[in-house]
């Protein structure tokens, strides 16, 4: 049955669900069972870092609160973002009240700054780690981190907030809704100021940090193999170095090919509209989001903390006394 958009305004200012009011197909169905698959691999594989860190002493490190940071945020990501975007990204006819759409751009918009920018800071970090050890264990303390990490949450959604005013993304909370409406409006003079402080920014600082990392990691291996004398703990060091960097490239590697197709296609769209190009936003905002269910298993792959600390976690022994004390680095051979 065919029905006007007038019509199908007029079911959705009455229905909080589909303005077709359509049953839903096995396609449906398959699709919400993954989404529900993905957004528990989210939220439980972020919620073991979150519990991880917090919980056992010897993982509370400058770097690992930076990871830790991270893992909140695509907690959060997996909590509020990733059940309302799949939900309208499977039924784009639903419809969905002014609170739902603004709780959404809010979360959308700022996680994923913050996201972006914590990536940032854990490639700074271990560049100084490696470019200058005794520098960095004197001045990168806990409490630098905690402090770097309320700056970036604190300006990230200060700044988000200022750009979806402006750009009226939050309305007045007593208008309607219709159908397809639940989008973020972003003129061209914002999409610049956006494209250049949330995104190419920090990822030309994750991209140049990473080429310096690389390369005092091959500086590192170079030594290795050219000293064939050195002590145990030296070669141990510098290996242990090499596996952090590896793992960081990788993560980096990651996170780089799910944000930067969607920032190329929305920074398009807004001054090419056509069909091909909304098309391939609708490809890559997925991958946007399913970064945050990715990471975890990243560190599940290259990180022995992660590993040991999941253990000691599900086989319940962090309910033991004295359990935030345990062992839970990999053991050096």
């Amino acid at each position: 049955m065919n029905l006007t958009e007038e019509h199908q305004e007029t079911l959705c200012v009455h229905s909080n669900f589909s303005c077709l009011q359509t049953s839903p197909t096995a396609k449906d169905v398959l699709l919400y069972m993954s989404v529900a698959v993905v957004v528990s691999l989210t939220v439980c594989g972020n919620l073991l870092v979150i519990i991880s860190i917090c919980h056992f002493k010897q993982l509370q490190t400058p770097t690992n609160f930076l990871v830790l940071s991270l893992a909140m945020v695509d907690f959060l990501v997996g909590v509020i973002v990733m059940p309302l975007y799949f939900i309208a990204w499977i039924d784009p006819w639903r419809c969905f009240d002014i609170l739902y759409c603004t709780t959404f751009k809010i979360a959308a918009y700022c996680f994923t700054c913050i996201s972006v920018y914590n990536v940032a800071l854990i490639a700074l970090d271990r560049y100084l780690a490696l470019s200058n050890p005794f520098h960095y264990s004197m001045k990168m303390t806990v409490n630098v981190t905690l402090r770097m990490i309320a700056t970036l949450w604190l300006n990230s959604i200060i700044y988000n907030m200022v750009l979806l005013y402006f750009n009226g993304d939050i309305p007045d909370m007593k208008a309607d809704i219709t159908c397809g409406e639940c989008t973020v409006t972003v003129n061209k003079a914002w999409a610049i100021v956006d494209l250049i402080i949330g995104f190419s920014l920090p990822c030309s600082m994750i991209i140049i940090i990473n080429l310096k990392i690389f390369a005092i990691a091959k500086k590192h291996a170079n030594k290795i193999r050219s000293v064939r004398k050195c002590p145990k703990n030296d070669h141990s060091s510098m290996a242990s170095e090499r596996k952090a960097a590896k793992s960081l490239g990788i993560l980096v590697a990651v996170f780089l090919l799910c944000f930067v197709p969607y920032y190329v296609s929305a920074f398009v769209e807004i001054y090419f509209r056509n069909k091909s190009v909304n098309l391939a936003i609708s490809i890559t905002s997925p991958l946007l989001y399913l970064n945050s269910a990715i990471n975890p298993i990243i560190y599940a792959l290259f990180y022995p903390w992660f590993q040991r600390s999941v253990k000691f976690i599900l086989t319940l022994r962090i309910c033991d006394s004295e359990s935030s004390m345990m062992n839970v680095h990999e053991r050096e051979t």
